[in-house]
């Protein structure tokens, strides 16, 4: 019998009950939602590296978002959700993982990914991660690669 994989908690996790609203017509979980879950879980992250717990001081904007569907979820299931910083950190960007498995077994259901800039909203453009938050993110970081992410 294959050996089930043990899962190391990543920096920040939260429980994602699974609603009918959630549901597509083939009655799983739509594709859609998770993005809202990784927003989520990124605003879980990201504000506590800020020292911050206004949304509305976020210092950082998007500029790319992935999901990939590795299994379907059924209503009533509960998902857990987990953030962390992929490895490398850049300059003025970074990579959040994300992970969405079972409470308590081996399955995971889909995995995501964002890159993210930190911007100056009042200059209109990016600006360097200070320097405080890179050392959180590098400490918190996980490698793509044992995730999935070529």
């Amino acid at each position: 019998m294959p050996e089930e994989p043990t899962f190391r908690p990543w920096a920040r996790q939260r429980r994602f009950p699974i609603f009918y609203h959630h549901l597509d017509v083939l009655q799983h979980l739509n594709h859609a939602v998770y993005f809202p879950f990784m927003e989520t879980l990124r605003c879980d992250y990201y504000l506590p590296v800020m020292g911050e717990t206004e949304i509305g001081k976020l210092d950082i904007i998007l500029a790319e978002a992935t999901c990939r569907y590795l299994a379907p979820v059924r209503y009533g299931m509960e998902l857990l959700g987990e953030v962390a910083p992929g490895r490398p950190i850049g300059r003025t960007s970074f990579t959040l993982l994300y992970r969405f498995r079972d409470v308590d077994g081996p399955t995971v259901y889909a995995r995501g990914k964002t890159v993210v800039v930190c911007y100056d909203y009042a200059a209109g453009r990016k600006k360097e991660i200070p320097s405080d938050r890179r050392r959180q993110m590098e400490s918190d970081s996980v490698d793509p690669v044992s995730e999935g992410w070529a």
